[in-house]
């Protein structure tokens, strides 16, 4: 059912009111904005399969009622975009959740599977993407666009009784609480400015103290882009930035020789990024920012990790489980160092799997060894 009337959009509230579960996905664009432009939601009940188009409804905060009610579960595929949409135009964040991509790492497949080749392995279903990279703001949407809209929430119910089946045979229904944690944390969706710089392109290539000032020009670019809507690259690119952050500019003029400057600041706009960049420059050391990965006085542990890795693959097998759910290699680096605080493998379930046994082969209480062509664990005598 083709959704195009506030008053049609209630009277689908009303009825799915009484669903157990509620698939739900969404059609947007963000090539000219900063928030996500809702195009399209597509839901899916125990009974029937809307798609609601958010242009010509009056209000689609009366959804509220439905992602809220905690008698009905909410199944997305990979959902942390459609959540950040319907946080912004709606208000709430649905709960109780479901996401089948999470699922599917907990049940052995790969990590971040499509939903496609998800609904092929589970449903023998193979689908259509001829509209993928469709302009879904274009109106009226053709018959096509309408089908792939559909399908990329008929499946999801199905899905999600499979795996729930499956999860709770393998006693892992509760391994999800922790997965979904995130998604159902609204600081999620609100990103820190101050730490946007670490994402810039070629931010390795500054020093500490140009990093200080790049940090200073991203945050400010992300404010802006905010209060314009408009992508942070239509403020100032990348590039733009650690150039700048090169050169350490003190004057308007210096920031304006980096090609492309003068035409994307106003002078008003120069005058501030130059007094944020100049405090910063001037800044304490102690204040300066370093990259995370950086390491540089921490020793080298490759070998380490290398070893620990193949404790990983061994029970990751035996699991069934994709070796990057159970275990990063950001984790294996910290405590192939000693850092256990705030490490995932060291929480939950992933612990009782294999962290407790990564730290005691740290610690020298197991070791490594090949028995019958097999790499084995083995306690230390």
């Amino acid at each position: 059912m083709y959704i195009d009337s506030q008053a049609e959009l209630e009277a689908f509230v009303e009825r799915a009111g009484t669903t157990r579960v509620l698939a739900i996905d969404t059609e947007f664009l963000r090539e000219k904005t900063y928030y996500p432009k809702l195009c399209l939601m597509q839901m899916a009940t125990d009974d029937e399969r809307v798609i609601i188009d958010p242009f010509a409804v009056d209000d689609l905060k009366v959804l509220k009622e439905l992602f809220e009610n905690e008698s009905i579960m909410k199944v997305f595929h990979a959902g942390h975009q459609d959540i950040e949409i319907i946080l912004y135009d709606i208000g709430c964040i649905p709960h109780p959740l479901f996401d089948t991509q999470v699922a599917a790492a907990l049940l052995g497949q790969v990590q971040q599977i499509g939903y496609g080749a998800l609904v092929h392995a589970m449903c023998g279903v193979k689908l259509k993407k001829v509209d993928s990279f469709t302009d879904w703001s274009v109106r009226p949407l053709s018959e096509s666009q309408l089908s792939y809209a559909e399908d990329d929430v008929v499946y999801l119910p199905q899905i999600y009784e499979a795996q729930c089946k499956a999860l709770e045979q393998k006693g892992r229904l509760g391994w999800l609480d922790d997965e979904l944690r995130e998604l159902l944390d609204p600081e999620t969706y609100m990103p820190d400015e101050s730490d946007r710089f670490r994402r810039l392109k070629h931010v390795g290539q500054l020093s500490r103290r140009q990093m200080a000032a790049a940090r200073e020009m991203a945050s400010w670019r992300e404010i802006e882009a905010r209060k314009r809507n408009v992508p942070r690259k239509w403020i100032l690119t990348d590039e733009q930035i650690v150039e700048s952050c090169k050169r350490e500019p003190r004057t308007i003029d210096d920031l304006f020789m980096i090609r492309g400057m003068r035409e994307r600041l106003t002078t008003r706009d120069a005058r501030m990024v130059i007094e944020l960049v100049v405090s910063a420059l001037d800044s304490a050391p102690d204040t300066w920012p370093e990259l995370q990965a950086a390491g540089k006085s921490e020793p080298n542990v490759d070998v380490q990790v290398d070893m620990l890795m193949a404790v990983v693959r061994i029970r990751a097998k035996q699991n069934g489980i994709a070796i990057p759910t159970l275990a990063s290699h950001s984790d294996l680096v910290d405590i192939a160092r000693g850092h256990y605080d705030d490490v995932d493998i060291l929480k939950g379930w992933r612990r009782d799997i294999v962290g407790a046994e990564l730290v005691d082969m740290l610690e020298g209480r197991l070791a490594l060894a090949i028995e019958k062509g097999k790499v084995v664990v083995k306690q230390n005598k």
